[in-house]
């Protein structure tokens, strides 16, 4: 089987995205991204290129911005670029290079997918549009392919293995995580050269590669090489063993997930556990799996098992998250903290937020993965017309929005008087507001302003947990 064909069989057999997506690849210059170039474009998808130029490496950078360009030109696609000051963000955030640089392109990349319409000032050529050529792909969601491969997943586990992770850490790279997508991900570095070799293409050497002052790169250079004197396989035997550490790990997570069900017990925005018997398991990954959602770190887990044989009384608090883990007679219990400070949650952008009531859980999803929800504690917001910081905070007097299927305001109040709620339900109904506009009364109903069209193609699922189920 040709490596072309190779490369459509592992985007299917992982249904990573469809002939009629639209695709974003993330373009260094590198013979890994110009090969996938290259075999996305011999295999009919349309995509754009995005190139970061980080500005660390002078003319060189320029240069790989140049090269980028020139193959838009060659494949006749949209080339996106942006110029990072790389360096001041590095000392502005204390962050490493690497660090920052990951950051900068993914929030980048990230504003592309989901928003669609990035600023003038953002792009030094054309504007990103998802519209596809073809008016029956009108809502065609947008993938973001990367060029990561057997190689860097490799690393990766080694690296993880060694600055010590739990069992997920050492899975390597997912194929694909929300939109993100790696076809390249079971191809091995020396079998991309060789496609590039047997295709004629050019391509960029980054000399910042050679360098064994990153991490990566002292993997990469120093320590693979040195292991493979010993073990000559030792590549493939880790490509086999991320194998078997995923299988393992969705043991893990099916056990843990159906032992937290027999273990806690909900009660209202509580969960309550049987300290006596979560010690009987004698096992600090569950504990660590049940305080894990509320923000307890992996370091309080000591902590816990104190706590499970104190008295009465004896709490500790999240560092993350507004909770505490309190002893009550048998029992530990995860509640909110009561504060009247916690009135006020800003959530910067996807992922778990805690407050009063629960666990507030945002993710971006395409609109092809978004059914219909079931629960009034889930809801489907179309994702363009949203920004973030949001504001998760309590309703006041004074608020209105427009309900879902009503073209006119309505005061909440009013809302709630129609809804039949009681002076005490009233008093602990939140909102999440997006740039002063109310987007959702939690738990009630979304603002008919942000639901879902024809037209929409990048979908914020809501999900409000009150506790662990």
């Amino acid at each position: 089987m040709s490596f072309l064909s190779c490369f459509q069989q592992y985007i299917q057999q992982h249904h990573l995205f469809q002939s009629k997506d639209q695709l974003l690849l993330a373009v260094s210059g590198g013979v890994d991204s110009v090969v996938l170039v290259d075999l996305c474009a011999k295999s009919g998808y349309n995509f754009s290129i995005a190139h970061c130029n980080f500005q660390l490496r002078g003319e060189e950078s320029e240069g790989d911005e140049a090269f980028v360009r020139s193959l838009g030109a060659k494949y006749n696609v949209e080339v996106l670029v942006k110029k990072f000051d790389t360096a001041a963000y590095t000392t502005e955030q204390k962050l490493s290079i690497q660090e920052a640089a990951r950051v900068l392109r993914y929030e980048w990349f990230e504003e592309l997918v989901v928003r669609q319409t990035p600023s003038s000032d953002e792009l030094t050529e054309h504007k990103f549009s998802s519209r596809p050529t073809r008016a029956s792909d009108a809502a065609a969601p947008t993938h973001l392919l990367t060029a990561h491969h057997a190689d860097d997943n490799n690393e990766t586990l080694l690296m993880h293995f060694f600055r010590g992770t739990g069992l997920h850490g050492l899975t390597g790279i997912p194929v694909a995580y929300g939109h993100i997508k790696r076809p390249l991900l079971s191809f091995t570095k020396e079998e991309l050269l060789q496609y590039a070799v047997e295709n004629n293409l050019q391509y960029r050497e980054d000399s910042s590669n050679q360098s064994s002052k990153y991490t990566r790169n002292f993997f990469r250079n120093e320590i693979i090489p040195a292991i493979e004197k010993v073990y000559p396989q030792l590549k493939q035997n880790l490509q086999d063993n991320l194998e078997r550490f995923k299988s393992i790990d969705a043991l893990y997570k099916l056990a843990t997930q159906q032992l937290i069900k027999k273990l806690c017990k909900e009660k209202g925005a509580e969960v309550h556990i049987p300290a006596k018997q979560l010690l009987q398991y004698n096992n600090r990954a569950l504990i660590y799996e049940i305080i894990k959602p509320y923000g307890f770190t992996e370091k309080q887990i000591a902590e816990v098992e104190k706590l499970a044989v104190a008295e009465t009384g004896k709490f500790i608090t999240s560092p993350i998250l507004a909770f505490r883990i309190i002893k009550n007679r048998a029992w530990l219990v995860i509640a909110p903290v009561e504060d009247a400070e916690l009135g006020h949650v800003i959530v910067e952008g996807p992922g778990t937020t805690g407050f009063a009531a629960g666990l507030l859980e945002v993710k971006q999803i395409p609109n092809s993965q978004s059914p219909i929800p079931n629960s009034n504690t889930e809801a489907l917001l179309d994702a363009k017309h949203i920004a973030f910081p949001l504001l998760l905070r309590k309703y006041k007097t004074g608020d209105y929005f427009y309900p879902l299927g009503m073209k006119k305001k309505k005061k909440l109040a009013r809302f709630f008087i129609d809804q039949k709620l009681s002076k005490t339900e009233k008093e602990n109904v939140w909102v999440l507001e997006s740039n002063k506009k109310i987007i959702w009364v939690v738990g009630h109903r979304i603002d008919d302003r942000f639901k879902l069209t024809d037209s929409t193609t990048a979908v914020l699922k809501l999900s409000l947990k009150t506790g662990m189920r």
